[in-house]
């Protein structure tokens, strides 16, 4: 288990301390809102279920507060950071405060939705604090690029924690939870207060499990079934009989469509798990 000091991990004053060093001020722009409490990281990972033969990836690790809690639990760490300053600083901040573990971290100098390989095994787990404005999209990319990463811990905005995990029939649920679920099983795993940041974010923060298992068993492509889903949901009013006449050519092919993959034609979007929309997408394939 941990070898580590428990000093090792960044607190508050560790933290301004280096952001200051760094000429750094979190932008609103990225999203930037850093972990101060050792203690919520530590939550976090074990949240994760980060095992000891774990290979993690985490995005946008910032000053490495939660980098270093998932160094203390994993095998190796793959950091994926878009900042130039923070990306030049983060190696040294391991070096130095666990210099023991150094050599399992590596750091990857790009955008999250750039990346199309990362260095040394293949990521077992992804973990991160995401910053709100893409949450999703970078979400999603990782789960797609990477089918090795078997279970994923991100922290979101609460709104998109409910959100992604949100089942049909919830007024919240939509693209995002139906894409996700296409991947994975979804849960909420947990809140996150507004004092472990600074700056202090003005929304509470959720964390997200998802557990991957098999996408739905059907002949259309991930590509047809997702163009289902952004057509039922781009008028989420409506019934899928007026939503989907753009994407199947007019209403009456529609209706033949979901009639042919045994659903009402007078439903809407929200009411359909990710396996009907497969349905759809092939009775129209």
């Amino acid at each position: 288990m941990s070898t580590t000091e428990p000093d090792a991990l960044l607190g508050p004053a560790d933290i301004r301390e280096l952001a200051a060093a760094l000429g750094v001020r979190p932008t609103k722009q990225r999203g930037q809102n850093f972990v101060i409490d050792a203690n919520t990281v530590r939550r976090i990972v074990r949240t994760a279920g980060v095992r000891e033969d774990d290979v993690v990836v985490e995005i946008g690790p910032g000053l490495g507060s939660l980098t270093l809690a998932l160094l203390e639990a994993a095998d190796r760490v793959v950091a994926v950071e878009i900042d130039d300053v923070l990306a030049g600083a983060l190696p040294s901040t391991i070096l130095a405060r666990m210099p023991q573990r150094a050599a399992r971290f590596s750091l990857v100098h790009s955008d999250a939705m750039l990346v199309e390989e990362l260095p040394g095994p293949p990521p077992t787990a992804l973990v991160a604090n995401l910053p709100y404005n893409v949450a999703v999209p970078v979400l999603l990319t990782m789960l797609d690029r990477f089918p090795t990463i078997e279970r994923t811990l991100v922290m979101v905005q609460a709104e998109v924690a409910d959100r992604l995990a949100a089942q049909p029939g919830n007024k919240v649920y939509g693209v995002p939870s139906v894409k996700a679920n296409w991947y994975a099983d979804v849960k909420r795993a947990g809140s996150i207060g507004r004092n472990v940041f600074w700056p202090a974010p003005n929304v509470d923060s959720g964390l997200v499990s998802l557990v991957r298992r098999e996408p739905p068993k059907t002949t259309a492509t991930k590509a047809e079934v997702f163009a289902v889903v952004d057509a039922a949901f781009a008028q989420r009013r409506k019934t899928l009989r007026a939503a989907l006449a753009g994407w199947a050519g007019s209403p009456a092919a529609a209706e033949t469509a979901l009639v042919a993959a045994g659903i009402s034609p007078q439903a809407r979007g929200e009411s359909l798990t990710v396996d009907e929309f497969a349905r759809i997408a092939e009775a129209k394939a």
